[in-house]
């Protein structure tokens, strides 16, 4: 107060905080201290929040990260700026500031929690970087150095890995495919998988078994994380949301729309014989007199057969679906329209031969997709 700089004080009730949220005591007042930190740089509309950290805490950030098994980023330790918060001492060790404190005639306070080593940080730092005081007197400075290295080494693994998606992870369709050509010859190729697919809340753990079950080729085993699913697919892993299984809806004779898997829009029309005949996969021209309405559309299903057009035979949906290399995991978004249990349409795909406009056709019923889609 007799330097006239304002100080801001509140209390919170941390142990309240830790059993709602299920974090450890620490983590709860790590988390409401930076949470009220961030309020205060907003309503004072300050620069940014200065914090005390020194060389020190990095070196036992750094430590800890390795012991929680957190990988490259881990040896990164805190940034010296990072949004709002600014860390000016970074540079510097205890001894040093200790020193400066000293020599200034300058007061400081300890935080008396510092000393119980029940918490993991304070274990690091009475237990085991004393060890490498006794081990060599410059042995944190050294390790420091080490971990600098690893951290340089860290951002051009990152730079490389970049490069590496970029040219290898295509997106089509909301969907990211990763060929395994491009994985088999290349090096630290679990490393690579990790942080392709971390992003969307894999763990490391995972990775092993979706890199066996690339190199036994087990097609259609499914690798979930949240609303994420990796497909192994036949010569790629498809990386894409999880579908949620739609009701059956009908369709009615009426002119009107439908919508498919709630992305694909259909305009249904009746039309007069003789109009332009659209052969497009995309669209459907049936035979409106041999249609019962109304019409049912639903996910396909196992055992569902249809007589594509041109064919004077029935085929299995799923044997139609293999042979035309649909991957895997666009499976279970294609549908089928049917009259009375009988498949008319694959939608998307193909017409029932037995539903076709002929000469002698006297009303079509025709499913436009929406100019503005793309197709499956």
């Amino acid at each position: 107060m007799k330097l006239g700089v304002p100080v801001h004080v509140k209390v919170f009730d941390t142990v309240a905080y830790m059993d709602e949220m299920n974090v450890s005591l620490q983590m709860a007042a790590r988390e409401l201290r930076y949470n009220w930190f961030e309020e205060l740089n907003t309503s004072l509309g300050t620069q940014g929040v200065l914090v005390a950290h020194h060389a020190d805490d990095q070196l036992e950030t750094v430590m800890l990260n390795l012991l929680r098994g957190t990988g490259i980023e881990g040896i990164y330790g805190m940034s010296s700026k990072r949004d709002y918060i600014r860390r000016p001492l970074l540079p510097f060790s205890r001894q040093e500031i200790l020193g400066y404190l000293k020599d200034n005639g300058l007061e400081w306070r300890e935080d008396s929690s510092n000393e119980k080593t029940i918490y993991k940080r304070n274990f690091v730092r009475h237990k085991l970087l004393p060890l490498f005081l006794e081990f060599d007197p410059k042995g944190p400075e050294l390790v420091q150095y080490s971990f600098d290295r690893i951290k340089d080494t860290g951002k051009a693994f990152f730079y490389f890995f970049d490069l590496w998606i970029k040219a290898n992870v295509v997106s089509k369709d909301g969907y990211e495919m990763l060929s395994f050509d491009s994985l088999v010859a290349i090096p630290g190729k679990s490393s690579l998988l990790f942080y392709w697919l971390r992003k969307k809340g894999f763990v490391y753990a995972q990775i092993e078994d979706i890199l066996c079950a690339v190199e036994n080729q087990e097609a259609g085993r499914q690798f979930l994380s949240g609303s994420w699913m990796l497909n192994i697919d036949r010569e790629c892993l498809i990386l894409g949301e999880q579908q949620e299984i739609e009701k059956p809806i009908q369709v009615g004779l009426e002119d009107g729309s439908f919508s498919v898997i709630g992305q694909h829009h259909y305009k249904c029309v009746k039309l007069n014989a003789g109009a332009l005949i659209d052969r497009s996969p995309e669209n459907a021209m049936l035979d409106l007199d041999l249609l019962d309405f109304p019409l049912t559309l639903r996910n396909w299903e196992q055992g569902d057969r249809f007589m594509p057009l041109g064919m004077q035979h029935f085929k299995k949906v799923s044997d139609y679906l293999i042979d035309n290399k649909v991957p895997l995991i666009k499976k279970d978004k294609v549908k089928v329209l049917c009259s009375k249990g009988k498949i008319v349409w694959l939608v998307g795909f193909r017409i029932d031969d037995r539903f076709k406009v002929r000469p002698t056709t006297r009303k079509v019923f025709y499913l436009n997709k929406y100019k503005d889609e793309k197709p499956f």
